[in-house]
């Protein structure tokens, strides 16, 4: 059981696991995801951190087709500066490899926004927190679980 898994059942919050075998070949862990659940590319959204301001990481969760705006997660942050976290400082932070980046569970508790476009939803899909394990939840759980806010983050 992951600490994502972990965090969801101490909250008593509604979800479903899906496993799939993870092809070590892949390069693009939410496309993989969408292709071996089959389901829509707008339900299945990936996890990234951002060093924000170089003071500070934060999460943006996003659909895995779309690309984020470091422009508008600034904004919505209110920072001068963001850029994306290098590899090793995302995993110290959260405890995942890159591509099981699970937005719950994370060791530290990171400012979290997710893209408004999850607002429609009835569910999404995120990393349960390893390679070939997505958590099945409504946008409203993660939000609640991660004192999240919505933004339009994505590149348009």
């Amino acid at each position: 059981m992951t600490p994502a898994v972990k965090q969801l059942k101490k909250l008593s919050l509604p979800y479903s696991l899906h496993q799939y075998q993870h092809d070590t070949d892949c390069k693009s862990f939410g496309l993989e995801a969408v292709e071996k659940l089959q389901v829509s590319p707008e339900t299945v959204f990936k996890t990234l951190v951002v060093e924000v301001d170089s003071r500070y990481l934060a999460v943006a969760i996003i659909p895995v087709a779309e690309k984020l705006s470091l422009k508008k997660l600034a904004k919505t942050l209110k920072a001068k500066k963001i850029k994306m976290a290098e590899a090793n400082k995302v995993e110290n932070s959260t405890g995942y490899v890159l591509g099981g980046v699970s937005p719950l569970g994370q060791k530290k508790r990171l400012v979290t926004v997710l893209d408004q476009s999850a607002e429609s939803l009835a569910a999404l899909f995120i990393s349960g927190g390893k390679r070939g394990l997505e958590i099945e939840l409504s946008p409203q759980s993660l939000i609640i679980s991660l004192q999240a806010s919505y933004a339009n983050i994505t590149n348009e």
